[in-house]
């Protein structure tokens, strides 16, 4: 009996040590590679994918021949696969996921604009990329500082809402996008307010009480729009824009200035916040604090750092943060608010942060590939002649990319230690 027992451990083991991260990988990428070879076979024969790209001034049209083009990249996919199931892809993780994933995405972009009359603005594809990301940026650095520092804020969707409908009932009502901005920032932290109170002085446990808020804005926002908002719309929800903002030279860069300089002021704040945060984490004292609390609050406390009064503070910078995310919807970009409008955006935006690692680089890194995917599935269900992929599936692609993303292409996350877990003074 001992011997059999031993036996199917020994079992147990090589199993589990053959399917590694690298073998899953490599044979999720082998059969991407088999569906862009599916692709190919479906390309009309003859048609060509047609990029255009800004350079100096004018758009220069690329021709490539699509089915060719499809093939190549979909033995790129298989080839890198292969290497990852193979002994030589332990440490080519990381750079074989990369290279798969872009060859693919390529593959199912030349499939889709392969027709007669299509092609892809490589240009206006990023600068839309940038701005579906920006909603995801601001929340997932609310939720880096939250969870940094050993609070789970589920929230974010109700600091995106109430910063929402704050930013255009005050923009409307003061014909100010700057009032508004501020506005629906304070009303992203007083949902901060509460969760800082009920989490950490009341012990409320986080994942619950996130949720309740998210009801009480999704609630709340409702009720007040259909009261006041709808009776009278050009009375109060009529919000201004907040402008855009071309960068002298760097606007002129080709290919990528237009997509990066010549933006909505969000988006530079939102850049900016990355840098701040980020040097703020790992560069300075007040984020070796933060860190501290994240991980052993009581060995922080053991030296001197108030870890709930760090909390607390953490918690309301990252409501307004998600609250200027939240005003993007309305004065970012000029809609009017409706019920619901965030669309479960601060839902995408954690998995953007686990995506990212509880970084605030690797947080915008994420946010990217969800506007990336978001801006692709606009762009192929508006082309001439429809897309050859049908519209349900174009809808979901955003998050079944975000899934694929948390599932498979992190590997293993660790979330600060004390993460979630409340901290009382013994």
């Amino acid at each position: 009996m001992t011997t059999l027992a031993t036996a199917e451990v020994a079992e147990s083991k090589a199993v589990h040590g053959f399917w590694t991260r690298s073998v899953k990988g490599g044979l999720t990428y082998i059969a991407l590679g088999l569906i862009a070879i599916w692709f190919g076979t479906r390309v009309e024969s003859g048609a060509n994918a047609v990029f255009k790209i800004f350079w100096t001034g004018e758009d220069i049209e690329v021709k490539l021949p699509a089915a060719a083009t499809v093939f190549a990249l979909a033995g790129i996919c298989v080839i890198v696969g292969a290497l990852l199931v193979s002994p030589l892809g332990a440490g080519m993780f990381t750079g074989g996921t990369a290279i798969a994933l872009t060859a693919f995405t390529l593959a199912f972009v030349c499939f889709s604009i392969a027709k007669p009359g299509v092609f892809l603005p490589v240009t206006a594809t990023m600068q839309g990329a940038l701005f579906l990301a920006l909603p995801l940026i601001l929340g997932a650095l609310c939720g880096v500082l939250c969870e940094r520092s050993g609070v789970i804020n589920v929230a974010i969707e109700g600091q995106f809402l109430v910063g929402a409908f704050t930013g255009a009932l005050i923009g409307t009502l003061t014909a100010s996008a700057w009032a508004g901005l501020i506005a629906g920032a304070l009303a992203g932290c007083l949902i901060g307010l509460f969760l800082a109170v009920l989490a950490i002085r009341y012990l409320v446990d986080q994942v619950v009480l996130g949720v309740v808020l998210n009801l009480l804005a999704l609630g709340l926002t409702g009720f007040l729009y259909e009261r006041i908002m709808q009776q009278a719309a050009e009375q109060y929800n009529s919000p201004p824009r907040l402008g855009d903002w071309t960068v002298p030279l760097l606007s002129d860069i080709p290919v990528i200035g237009p997509a990066l300089f010549d933006q909505n002021i969000f988006t530079y704040m939102a850049v900016a916040l990355v840098a701040i945060v980020y040097v703020a984490l790992f560069h300075t004292p007040f984020g070796l604090r933060t860190r501290a609390v994240g991980e052993h609050p009581a060995a922080a406390d053991s030296v001197g750092v108030r870890v709930n009064w760090v909390r607390f503070r953490n918690v309301l910078m990252g409501g307004l943060i998600a609250g200027v995310g939240g005003a993007f919807f309305t004065i970012g970009s000029a809609i009017a608010f409706n019920k619901n409008m965030t669309v479960g955006k601060g839902f995408i935006a954690l998995a953007v942060l686990i995506v990212g690692r509880w970084n605030p680089i690797g947080a915008l890194l994420g946010a990217l590939l969800f506007g990336f995917t978001d801006q692709l599935q606009i762009f192929l269900s508006s082309m001439p002649g429809g897309s050859p992929i049908p519209s349900q599936f174009l809808s979901m692609l955003p998050y079944i990319v975000t899934i694929f993303a948390v599932a498979g292409l992190v590997g293993k996350v660790r979330a600060p230690a004390a993460d979630g877990v409340p901290y009382v003074k013994s």
